[in-house]
């Protein structure tokens, strides 16, 4: 019940955290309380100092201190945007530039080799959050996803079809 409590406290305050159950290891919760001097769980820590128990949590929620105190999470359409920047030419596929993990993301990682341009890839079957929010962000519903200097240029479709016409060195190289 307390863990609960203040896991709700955290998530709805919009701190970034990660947990540790100390039932599963008991040598790591009975070296942790001797060595935080805390006899109880939860403990909070930021930045590896221990903030506190429950009690001390929900003090620092009704003052107010907590939201100055515990770094926040970032939100997902920051985080799509800083990943769609990540590089000048950023794909988003299933798998990577080594192992394409499906047939439309090997076809489209083909092509992009053949261009000589460099790009960096985000392999969607390892972030489900990542997976989920880009198809609403960028309003495309499949995959791959193709971005040129944060915009969306499109899937494996549109990039064959770039090949094509000859666009498609102009639209990496940011010309188009």
């Amino acid at each position: 019940g307390f863990s609960r409590q203040m896991v709700e406290i955290l998530a709805r305050h919009g701190v970034a955290f990660s947990s540790f159950d100390v039932f599963s290891d008991e040598q790591v919760r009975q070296g942790l309380k001797a060595l935080s001097g805390w006899p109880t769980y939860p403990q909070l820590y930021v930045a590896g100092e221990l903030l506190g128990g429950l009690d001390i949590v929900k003090e620092l929620e009704a003052s107010g201190e907590l939201d100055t105190i515990c770094p926040k999470a970032q939100k997902l359409e920051d985080r799509l945007k800083s990943l769609i920047n990540k590089a000048p030419v950023m794909l988003f596929m299933k798998g990577s530039k080594q192992v394409a993990k499906c047939g439309f993301s090997k076809q489209i990682i083909e092509i992009m080799n053949n261009t000589g341009v460099d790009y960096e890839t985000f392999d969607i079957l390892e972030d489900e959050e990542v997976r989920q929010g880009l198809k609403s962000f960028s309003n495309w519903p499949t995959y791959p996803q193709l971005y040129v200097n944060g915009d969306l240029v499109g899937g494996l479709d549109i990039v064959k079809e770039l090949k094509e016409s000859g666009e498609l060195l102009p639209v990496l190289k940011g010309e188009n």
